[in-house]
């Protein structure tokens, strides 16, 4: 009786690893990572906060909103990430980025009811060693190689 429940219990985590294998893309590696960085306490979020990260050089990846109107804005963060050597993901929306970002009201199922939008994101410290991160990281570094 003890075998045929171990030999389910091994298929049922087999099942689950494969499910999890399952291709994940940059865009949710991108969500997951900047949720792991705001419960670690490395997520900067907006210009002030994103600029003075870059400046003193601990961002380790910056992401920015490609609807930002203002090409100053973009100007000086390209600028301040190509001086510290630093990755610039675009994001479509900065509504977007601002919900990923925790800059959101829910309601009760969980779905965005109101989101603050940022142009600007800076990612100090990533938290923990996850697949999203493995996935996000492989993604920048093929990046780095094309240019």
């Amino acid at each position: 009786m003890s075998d045929t429940e171990e030999v389910a219990d091994v298929e049922a985590v087999e099942e689950e690893v494969v499910e999890e294998e399952v291709e994940m893309s940059v865009l949710d590696a991108l969500k997951e990572v900047l949720k792991k960085a705001l419960i670690h306490d490395g997520l900067k979020k907006g210009l002030h906060e994103c600029a003075k990260a870059l400046d003193r050089r601990s961002a380790r990846l910056c992401c920015l909103a490609k609807d930002c109107e203002n090409e100053e804005y973009k100007k000086l963060i390209r600028a301040l990430c190509a001086e510290g050597e630093v990755s610039v993901i675009m994001v479509d929306a900065g509504k977007d980025l601002g919900a990923w970002c925790g800059l959101a009201k829910l309601d009760e199922e969980g779905n965005v009811k109101k989101a603050v939008r940022t142009s600007c994101a800076v990612i100090t410290d990533f938290g923990e060693e996850t697949r999203a991160l493995t996935v996000l990281l492989d993604y920048l570094q093929k990046q780095a190689d094309e240019e």
